[in-house]
């Protein structure tokens, strides 16, 4: 069964970086659509990157221009790099599948803290 591990978050002041990693158990890359979500406190899931079968990508407006994801279909990982970070980008970090996510893909999740 494919498991899903995202890692790689932690506190970081406005304006820095963090690079998140979702390590998949499985080959589900070049099968799937796969996105990063967040839920911040308050508030409801939402997906802020998407990178398809063909490695297309797209992007919340919210993170356009400071985020870009990646994948490594060889090492069965998604990646997000996170640039000019904003406390509102505040959030618990998550991977799984896109458009349809997978219930039992859900990880732990990452936690990304940006603050002064």
């Amino acid at each position: 069964q494919v498991q899903l591990v995202e890692s790689g978050g932690g506190l970081v002041q406005p304006g820095g970086s963090l690079r998140l990693s979702c390590a998949a158990s499985g080959s589900i890359y070049s099968v799937n659509s796969m996105a990063w979500f967040r839920q911040a406190p308050g508030k409801t899931r939402e997906s802020v990157a998407v990178i398809t079968t063909s490695g297309i990508t797209r992007y919340a407006d919210s993170v356009k221009g400071r985020f870009t994801i990646s994948r490594d279909n060889a090492k069965n990982t998604v990646f997000l790099q996170m640039n000019s970070l904003k406390p509102e980008d505040t959030a618990v970090y998550y991977c799984n599948t896109f458009p349809i996510a997978v219930q039992e893909y859900w990880g732990q999740g990452t936690q990304v803290t940006v603050s002064s």
